[in-house]
């Protein structure tokens, strides 16, 4: 009995990390390498680029805006409906939907694309809140870190094959039977649909959705009681300054991370790099992800999980200095691994230190707290980077300034802008350095249930 137990308990350990595997692939393929490039090759063909540009951020942004708010509510309801895998395959089967809907966008409604995008966005970052919120309970508090790392370090692994596969497809598609690139793109959007909703069902079957209370309550009940749960705890929040705290410190240092990814592609840009430069780092990160995050949650059972962030934080603030100081091509390529050696992984550890000092039974409620900063990140850091760039810029532009000159003060303002970003990781080191774990969800006089 014991044994079968442990299998199991394995069982559903897997169908959670095979989440990672399955979504892996919309955040890879879609968000960060198909997507943009077709949108501006095709979908915004013939069109105003400054209008088409400016309309797919503010749809990228609404959407990320619009499940930041809701994460929290939603997760309450799920808690109190033990409704947290439904919510995941509901929101899941949207992104898939949408995801596979592409296809069928034709040629210049970029309209269209944006719109089927933002929902398939909806889709993918809602299911993360409650994909997010079941680690706790397929793992244990002594392997939640290596399990969360896992499911990291497996998600990059898949995302970057299928990513790769992709890419073959659309480098070569007379070898997969396809006229032309312009229709193996479209067939690699499908591809993710159906890599995504294949891999999810692995987590419908293996992974439980515990219980919470002995008798089960209906949806209309769930909803009106995670609205007062979400208001109580709003209420009890002085009792939980270990959450709190930690929250302050994730959303600085994660903010820092964020922006260090997306500068480092600007950066790469203004050294002259193309589209298969660009492919190439992001294959990188993602091949380099994958052992390193699995890493770094091995290390953080084995050693200190919170030593391990302080670890991560220190690995990126050397991350800054090499992108402050990078001048060649090639560094870029070390800019990449870099990354890919930590970014899994504070991710990782930040998640499983986080389910160690929430509440049990309010997981996804918490966890929507977690994924709502998640989704603000990056926010203070590009605007550091614009007003340090803005500053440096008036004070040594000279007056009547040559081509030259304006290309040296603008590359040296990108310089300084990108050293800001050190303020966000020592903040996020400082108040890391204040929580107190032992005291996890106790306040004055007691804990938050």
């Amino acid at each position: 009995m014991k044994g079968n137990h442990k299998k199991k308990d394995r069982k559903a350990v897997w169908g959670w990390v095979l989440y990672d595997w399955a979504n892996s692939a919309f955040a890879t393929s879609i968000m960060a390498g198909l997507f943009p490039i077709f949108f501006k090759a095709y979908w915004s063909r013939g069109a105003d680029v400054n209008m088409s540009t400016a309309l797919l951020g503010f749809g990228n942004s609404m959407a990320s805006l619009l499940v930041a708010l809701a994460a929290p509510i939603l997760g309450a309801v799920a808690d109190r409906g033990s409704a947290r895998k439904r919510f995941l395959i509901l929101f899941t089967y949207l992104g898939v939907l949408m995801t596979g809907s592409l296809i069928m966008v034709k040629e210049g409604a970029w309209v269209w694309a944006i719109l089927i995008y933002a929902m398939g966005t909806i889709g993918f970052s809602g299911a993360n809140v409650f994909y997010d919120s079941l680690l706790p309970g397929v793992a244990t508090e002594e392997n939640i870190d290596f399990v969360s790392g896992l499911g990291y370090g497996v998600g990059y692994l898949g995302g970057g094959l299928l990513f790769f596969l992709n890419v073959c497809m659309i480098s070569m598609p007379e070898r997969f039977g396809l006229p032309d690139t312009v229709t193996a793109m479209r067939y690699a959007f499908v591809s993710v649909s159906i890599w995504w909703g294949a891999f999810t069902f692995f987590t419908i079957v293996w992974v439980p959705d515990e219980k919470i209370g002995s008798v089960p309550i209906g949806l209309r009940n769930a909803i009106g009681e995670g609205f007062e749960q979400l208001l109580e705890t709003f209420r009890k929040t002085r009792q939980l300054k270990s959450v709190l705290i930690f929250l302050l410190a994730y959303w600085c240092y994660i903010d820092g991370v964020d922006t260090i990814v997306r500068m480092a592609v600007d950066y790469g840009l203004s050294l002259g790099f193309d589209r298969k430069d660009l492919i190439k780092a992001l294959l990188i990160v993602q091949f380099v992800g994958f052992p390193a995050a699995v890493a770094f949650g091995k290390l953080g059972q084995m050693w200190n999980v919170r030593k391990a962030i302080f670890l991560a934080i220190g690995f990126y603030v050397f991350i800054t200095f090499w992108g402050v100081m990078m001048t060649k091509k090639e560094e870029f390529y070390v800019l990449a691994v870099m990354i890919g050696l930590v970014q899994g992984g504070i991710q990782a550890l930040s998640r499983s230190y986080y389910s160690r000092l929430i509440p049990e039974q309010q997981w996804a409620e918490f966890f929507g707290f977690y994924n709502m900063l998640g989704k603000f990140a990056a926010i203070i850091g590009p605007a550091m980077i614009g007003v340090v760039g803005i500053m440096v810029r008036r004070c040594l532009m000279p007056s009547a300034a040559t081509p030259e000159q304006i290309e040296a003060v603008g590359y040296m303002a990108s310089r300084w802008g990108l050293a800001s970003l050190l303020l966000l990781f020592m903040a996020g080191a400082t108040l890391l350095f204040f929580v107190d774990e032992e005291k996890k969800n106790a306040g004055s006089g007691g804990t938050l249930v």
